[in-house]
């Protein structure tokens, strides 16, 4: 890679990363991500161009807005980061081409979708429901996936979630998962294809669970709720860039 290229896609996805964090705080609160300009949420003073640089204005402002003096959360310069990181890696794994911005977009989604469900235990529909039909017509473009098996992935990885949701609820008399967590891996599924579907569910299950008994040690509490799309989402990242090594090695086992 070029260092023209290294920088210019490095610098978009630090702009990326920028109106990342917009979607991350606005649309769980039902706002807008486009009519009204980035404000600080403390004092409400709506935030110069100059003040609204990537990573660059975080730091000559260290850290903290210039209006009220409270701090910016960390979570702002981090995201636009992995913004610009993300948008690298998908260049480095697709090339120059369209599969690099429909696994970048896709990246981007389950970052997005990781925070808000982190913090607000939910997954906005505006995210899951539009990056299925993303989902599905990449398919249309790429070599390595077919639209019978992109359906087939948000078919069986939306269907299969929610046959687990509807047996928990039967058994238990409670909600164990959220429609939400359905629709999401259904998105994954039309992404990734049917067959890393349940590579996806075994990886984020393996590691929400690690996550809930740490927390049940802690003295949490006997009933933690744990924010499954914040485990689906980094599960379906990594299964896009490795997924088909993992599923090889683990075929060669046997």
């Amino acid at each position: 890679m070029s260092p023209l290229i290294f920088t210019v896609t490095m610098v978009f996805g630090l702009a990326v990363g920028s109106f990342l964090n917009v979607v991350i705080y606005r649309l769980p609160r039902g706002q807008s991500i486009v009519r009204t300009r980035s404000y600080c949420p403390q004092c409400r003073k709506k935030i110069p161009w100059y003040e609204n640089v990537p990573l660059m204005s975080f730091l000559i402002l260290r850290g903290k807005c210039s209006g009220c003096g409270a701090r910016i959360p960390l979570r702002y310069p981090v995201v636009e980061t992995m913004g610009g990181v993300l948008a690298l890696f998908s260049l480095y794994k697709f090339g120059f081409n369209i599969d690099a911005v429909f696994a970048y977009a896709f990246l981007m989604a389950l970052l997005a979708v990781t925070l808000i469900d982190w913090k607000h235990r939910i997954i906005p529909d505006e995210i899951s429901l539009l990056f299925i039909l993303v989902g599905l017509t990449w398919s249309f473009f790429r070599p390595a996936l077919n639209p019978l098996d992109a359906a087939l992935g948000a078919l069986v990885g939306g269907g299969g979630l929610y046959a687990v949701a509807a047996v928990y609820k039967l058994l238990r008399r409670t909600e164990g998962m959220g429609g939400g967590d359905v629709k999401l891996m259904a998105m994954i599924g039309a992404f990734l294809g049917l067959k890393l579907v349940l590579p996806v569910v075994v990886i984020a299950s393996f590691v929400g669970s690690i996550y809930g008994i740490t927390l049940l040690k802690a003295g949490k509490g006997g009933k933690t709720t744990v924010a499954f799309g914040s485990f689906l989402a980094p599960a379906a990242a990594f299964c896009l860039f490795f997924g088909t090594r993992l599923l090889a090695w683990y075929v060669g086992q046997f």
